[in-house]
């Protein structure tokens, strides 16, 4: 390769990378922007004025206001793995787990109470308009239920609720407490509503055949002859089984 030919492959990779870094920008504030203002609200316009780049600048990365909304739509997918979805799978699988996703949920839903959840606004914008940027969000939600809907089996087969429990009602319920949480906290500034949701799920739990720690306290080893019984250690907990 000559020298010319290398010079130019390290131009077009610097302003690749630049252009990727731009357009990351751009997604970020665009997310901010849907956030607060929804969805429908986003408009290559009010996003430029953000960015204080030109309308023409920000319309090169997307193309249409369309796949702007689309992208801005896998960001908030993505984030919500991460800081919902992924952190739970160091859990083992079963109840623990399950009540890591759960728990990651209310904690996010909570800390959008002033912002707002794009899943559930975007659900109200777009429930009755067909079209790529519905199916996109359909498609984020229903990628996360799914999920919750495989805890739930996983958490039937290592026997943490009854055999017979039907995990498509259960996670149904589920999500059920979520919108509740939001509709609550969001809409109608409801105190406790945090709380509420949280013992909302400890009674599914109860419906489904989990039985708390508090109620059946673990049994603890028996000594081995000569030692000291204090020493005996309880055995291993429920969250922490594989």
């Amino acid at each position: 390769m000559s020298s010319s030919t290398a010079q130019k492959t390290s131009r077009d990779g610097r302003a690749l990378q630049k252009g990727q870094q731009t357009k990351v920008a751009i997604v970020d504030a665009a997310l901010g922007l849907a956030t607060q203002i929804g969805l429908e609200g986003l408009s290559i316009g009010a996003l430029a004025e953000v960015t204080q780049m030109s309308k023409s600048g920000v319309f090169a990365h997307f193309g249409s206001r369309e796949e702007l909304q689309i992208s801005v739509i896998r960001e908030y997918h993505a984030r919500f793995e991460e800081e919902v979805f992924y952190p739970a799978l160091q859990c083992p699988r079963g109840l623990p787990r399950l009540r890591a996703m759960v728990d990651n949920w209310m904690k996010r839903t909570s800390a959008e109470i002033d912002s707002g959840c794009l899943y559930i606004s975007g659900a109200v914008e777009f429930d009755d308009r067909p079209g790529p940027v519905r199916d996109a969000l359909a498609s984020s939600v229903q990628t996360w239920l799914a999920a919750i809907n495989r805890a739930v089996v996983q958490a039937r087969e290592q026997g943490h609720l009854l055999p017979g429990t039907d995990h498509q009602q259960m996670a149904f319920e589920l999500h059920g407490v979520i919108l509740a949480l939001h509709y609550e906290a969001r809409f109608l500034k409801t105190p406790g509503s945090v709380d509420r949701a949280r013992t909302g799920f400890d009674s599914i739990l109860a419906r489904y055949g989990h039985v708390p720690a508090a109620a059946n306290p673990p049994l603890r080893a028996v000594p081995s002859p000569g030692a000291d019984p204090r020493a005996a250690s309880p055995s291993t907990p429920l969250s922490n089984t594989h």
